[in-house]
């Protein structure tokens, strides 16, 4: 009997040291989107179609640690007359946990009028860790997103309950650094677009030190009022004017879209 009971105490105890600084993995009701929804944006400076952004999820079948991954993808591209001068061919890639909506792996590969970007993060989430892919790792907090399942994560966010001023907050790590990114709840808003009338949600970003857009005015957001939560339009002031992003284009989606006839 006290040899079995010893065992058993050795045995746990190997099971704590083997299972220190494996941190649990946070869990996400998702009932936004699913794999086959593709989304289709234009970019319009004035009057003028800049540019188009298309945002995808699809099937995968890597797996991290036996858990099941969903794989997200953005891409950007010029058009028309704006390539001629200045070419855009932007690829962003990430492989979220399916049951907790985070990355376990993102790619980015910008090429920018010449100007190109390349990255390769590994997340490791049950270490609280990123790789950079270029030698270094970072420590994070766990359930961090990255560039592109910062666009899913938001749509999971608890709109229920949601009163004008309130903000929302999660971490994002982009170019080698943690960023809190903050939006905050203006109201409710029908917007007119190209492909009609929406009932949205409206947000702004809650401007901190040291970022882009000096003016909660400087950047606008409108989601769908319904299950989906899709933006459809986005509009942000920049030194030489506005430019404009908007729906113009979906399938697959989880939900019937919340369209005003």
């Amino acid at each position: 009997m006290k040899r079995i009971i010893g065992f058993g105490i050795l045995a746990s105890l190997i099971w704590v040291l083997s299972s220190a600084g494996v941190t649990k993995l946070p869990a996400r009701k998702n009932d936004s989107f699913q794999i086959g929804e593709k989304l289709r944006y234009r970019v319009t400076y004035g009057f003028i179609d800049a540019g188009e952004a298309v945002m995808e999820v699809l099937p995968t079948g890597k797996k991290k640690n036996g858990r099941e991954m969903i794989h997200l993808k953005g891409t950007g591209r010029t058009l028309g007359g704006f390539s001629a001068f200045y070419k855009v061919h932007d690829v962003y890639e990430s492989y979220v946990d399916k049951k907790g909506v985070f990355p376990w792996q993102f790619k980015r590969r910008v090429n920018e009028g010449g100007y190109k970007i390349e990255q390769d993060y590994q997340f490791q989430q049950h270490q609280s860790k990123v790789n950079n892919g270029e030698g270094k790792e970072f420590d994070v907090p766990v359930g961090i997103q990255d560039m592109v399942s910062s666009f899913y994560y938001a749509r999971t966010l608890d709109f229920k309950n949601m009163k004008v001023g309130d903000v929302f907050e999660f971490n994002c790590f982009m170019d080698d650094e943690v960023w809190p990114l903050k939006v905050k709840f203006v109201g409710d808003e029908m917007i007119h677009i190209r492909k009609g009338k929406f009932n949205c949600k409206k947000f702004i970003p809650v401007v901190q030190k040291g970022r882009y857009f000096k003016s909660e005015n400087d950047l606008n957001f409108w989601i769908t009022d319904d299950e989906n939560r899709i933006p459809v339009l986005v509009r942000a002031k920049i030194p030489v004017g506005t430019v404009k992003l908007h729906l113009v284009e979906w399938d697959g989606l989880k939900h019937p879209l919340n369209k005003v006839k």
